[in-house]
């Protein structure tokens, strides 16, 4: 079964900076073999896409509105993608959330495999 588990949200004020983990765990789940991707959903909104980054890390992918604020990131020794949160705004409050997928560049629908979500508060 696999697991992912986000973690590193909080409540911050406009300007700052959070880092958020995802890490992944099964015991026939191949990190290294998948595309990881950052999703957030605010309240009475659908869920959005935010960023992705390639099962190797050679490539990443970011919405508009993450596009040089957020980094994302993976190591794949411990398993793990991170998403880097700076100069955070009160519109990117939500809750984030990693998922995995097996396919290049996946939509939405082709990730697989889901966290919990972690939530993000950004305070005006």
């Amino acid at each position: 079964q696999v697991q992912l588990v986000e973690s590193g949200g909080g409540l911050v004020q406009a300007g700052a900076s959070l880092r958020l983990s995802c890490a992944a765990s099964g015991r026939t789940f191949s990190f290294s073999s998948h595309t990881m991707g950052w999703f957030r959903q605010a309240p009475g909104k659908d869920s959005e896409f935010v960023a992705a980054i390639a099962a190797t890390g050679s490539s990443t992918h970011y919405a508009d509105s993450a596009k040089g604020r957020f980094t994302i990131s993976r190591d794949n020794a411990k398993n793990t993608v991170y998403l880097q949160m700076n100069s955070l705004k009160a519109e990117d409050t939500a809750v984030y959330y990693c998922a995995a997928s097996v396919w290049v560049d996946p939509k939405k629908e082709q990730y697989a495999f889901w966290g919990q979500g972690t939530q993000v508060t950004v305070s005006s």
